[in-house]
């Protein structure tokens, strides 16, 4: 590809915002060597294919030599950035964010040299500043600015609460910038608001304000956003058969959207797919060639091709995986132990069994109290199986 065509493709394929693009292709351009900046707030413990979009672009920074920062909101985690929610969100505790940040570390390899990362924790800076500090930085913002924000202004209309530290989040990730000294800061969409925030907050400490790049939505299989609170996510660290068995499952007018955001199929061939679509190409077949794709991405092809037929005969020929993993659990009800092996909340399980969504011994679940004591298979939907053995 050539030096033109790379640009293009770093600054424009999933590319929702990006400020300033001039600004930015002059950096680019002048061989400077940036400091890249992703934040993660460890909410939760895994990364799904709509989060990993960010990180490809990183990788694809990194493979051309600029500096990937992280910094772990492990002291705004306690806070719960609530950019992309309309109800407030639970602060967690330092011991629960330390806990969902330990499997990141693996999850992140997967796509990036970790080696190479810088890390940083905003408690670190955070649980020392001093109240005249704070101050300072608070006066850089108004009240205005903060709940004229969408999310706020229609709990607001709803007479719903608006808590005083969700407001203050914006300012205190625009200060993790500062410390970081950031050139380019990526995220989602619903972190725009936050990153711009950013731009102010450095200009008052007398830096180069940092460009801004946010990216398309990935939806679900169900073509709702993706979201661990509907349980429609693909994860980078699922198995290779569940993770193809998901792709299968993704409604047809989103392909073209996955190959774009989950594989690094050049745009060309991908324009190429949507006409072969639009003019009556088997949907199945371009779908199972996603699904290759996604899963050589975070395995390897000799992989894919391997869960592929597994799936194949599974799905076809309606056998059982032949490896299905053991789960070993204390006697207790249906819906504790699926939200357990599943790692799913209860209402999550909840709603797969009202679906029909969960056999115990080929057996469809409709009871809500019935209890496992003895070991079992348990099946969620067509293709996650657990052998549950009890103790």
């Amino acid at each position: 590809m050539k030096s033109k065509d790379i640009l293009n493709d770093l600054l424009t394929r999933n590319v929702e915002d990006l400020i300033v693009r001039s600004e930015l292709e002059k950096k680019l351009k002048s061989g400077k060597k940036l400091r890249i900046k992703l934040g993660i707030d460890p909410t939760g413990s895994r990364i799904h294919i709509g989060r990993a979009v960010p990180l490809w672009k990183l990788r694809q920074f990194q493979d051309l030599g600029h500096q990937i920062t992280f910094v772990a909101g492990t002291f705004t985690a306690q806070i719960g950035d609530s950019s992309d929610k309309l109800s407030e969100r639970k602060m967690l505790s330092s011991e629960e964010v330390a806990e969902n940040f330990k499997s990141y570390h693996a999850q992140l390899s997967k796509i990036l040299d970790m080696d190479k990362v810088e890390m940083f924790h905003n408690g670190d800076w955070f649980e020392k500043m001093r109240l005249h500090e704070f101050f300072k930085l608070t006066s850089l913002f108004t009240i205005q600015q903060m709940i004229e924000r969408e999310n706020y202004a229609k709990r607001i209309e709803a007479n719903k609460p608006v808590g005083l530290h969700e407001t203050l989040y914006a300012l205190l990730q625009g200060y993790d910038s500062v410390q970081m000294k950031t050139d380019l800061e990526v995220g989602g969409t619903d972190q725009l608001f936050n990153m711009l925030a950013g731009r102010t907050v450095q200009k008052a400490y007398g830096q180069n304000p940092q460009n801004v790049m946010t990216f398309h939505i990935l939806e679900g299989a169900d073509g709702r956003k993706m979201s661990t609170s509907w349980g429609n996510c693909i994860y980078i660290d699922d198995q290779p058969l569940e993770m193809y068995g998901k792709i299968m499952t993704i409604h047809d007018e989103l392909i073209p959207a996955y190959f774009k955001m989950a594989t690094d199929m050049p745009m060309d061939l991908i324009a190429q797919i949507e006409k072969d679509m639009s003019l009556g190409d088997n949907p199945r077949d371009t779908k199972a060639s996603l699904a290759r794709a996604v899963v050589a991405r975070y395995y390897d092809s000799r992989t894919a091709l391997k869960a592929e037929k597994a799936w194949e005969n599974q799905f076809r020929a309606g056998e059982k995986p032949s490896d299905i993993e053991n789960f070993k659990t204390k006697k207790g009800t249906a819906i504790d132990v699926v939200a357990l092996a599943f790692d799913l909340s209860k209402s999550e399980a909840r709603r797969l069994l009202a679906q029909g969504g969960i056999k115990i011994d080929d057996e469809v679940l409709k009871d809500t109290e019935r209890k496992i004591t003895k070991n079992c298979l348990l099946q969620l939907g067509k293709r996650r199986y657990k052998n549950i053995q009890v103790s």
